[in-house]
């Protein structure tokens, strides 16, 4: 479903320092002396992984490792510097403006951390948002949309405005909003991270239950080693923007490739139950 080749993708705002710095990536010269001399940020240097049609995909890492970064190639919002990333066979990067659009539409859902509402709009406009860009008629929309809402357990809340909505409610909007378009496809961007740990848990559980029954092919990006472990069917540990390690959650916590990986784990020994 989603393929990365070697890609790397970097920050600046000088050109041909990013140029040079491509090239320097390729040598293998590493985050800190790329930065330190040409002040470019290596975001993610030589990323490679696949996942899996209807896997649940998690990619964990401290702030700054490259997680939202690798998530924003897969979609295109971002385009790497080197190496490629293949959606069903797609080169994103080879897209023109027109067909990057419509592959955003028709193929990929996102959910935010942020929670990404719009404030005047109700409940059930913001679930059907998608479904209004793609100019799908009202009475068609409202009752998709409705559907959705009804699963996500806020059927009775489509008339609200997200300011009458806790957290935890107004990220199940989100998430009705990403169903609605039927993607094949969802990114979901660190979504439950600013919730309370109760209502977090509600929403792991919520996202297992329509993982089971829709095996849409999810990108989930966390930096709770827990919260992966829970939900992954493998996943991928960043560090400074390289893959550390990439296994399913038992795998990597029987087996930690790196000292970082081990810290990861270390913290979640207290959360994470010993089955996983």
């Amino acid at each position: 479903m989603i393929s990365i080749d070697q890609a790397s993708l970097l920050f600046g705002s000088n050109p041909g320092a990013v140029r040079q710095a491509v090239v320097a990536a390729r040598q293998s010269a590493g985050r800190d002396r790329i930065r330190d001399q040409l002040g470019v940020t290596l975001a993610l240097d030589d990323v490679s992984l696949d996942i899996k049609d209807g896997e649940l995909f998690v990619v964990m890492g401290l702030s700054g490792s490259g997680k939202s970064t690798l998530v924003r190639l897969i979609n295109g919002l971002l385009l790497p510097h080197a190496g490629s990333v293949t959606v069903d066979g797609v080169t994103v990067s080879a897209l023109s403006k027109p067909d990057l659009i419509a592959f955003r539409r028709e193929r990929i859902a996102m959910v935010f951390q942020s929670f990404a509402l719009f404030p005047h709009r109700t409940v059930g406009e913001n679930a059907a948002f998608g479904l209004t860009v793609a100019g799908m008629n009202k009475a068609d929309r409202e009752a998709r949309a409705s559907k959705w809402l009804e699963r996500v357990g806020l059927g009775s809340h489509a008339g609200s405005y997200p300011h009458q909505l806790s957290g935890g409610m107004r990220q199940r909007v989100g998430l009705a909003r990403a169903l609605c378009v039927e993607s094949p496809i969802m990114l979901l961007d660190e979504p439950f991270s600013a919730l309370d740990p109760i209502t977090r848990v509600d929403l792991q559980d919520l996202l297992l239950e329509l993982q089971s029954e829709l095996a849409r092919t999810i990108v989930f990006v966390t930096h709770d080693f827990s919260e992966a472990a829970r939900l992954a069917d493998r996943m991928a540990v960043l560090e400074n923007g390289r893959v550390a390690q990439i296994g399913t959650p038992a795998a990597i916590r029987s087996a930690p490739a790196t000292s970082h990986v081990a810290r990861f784990i270390e913290a979640a020994t207290q959360t994470v139950p010993s089955s996983v």
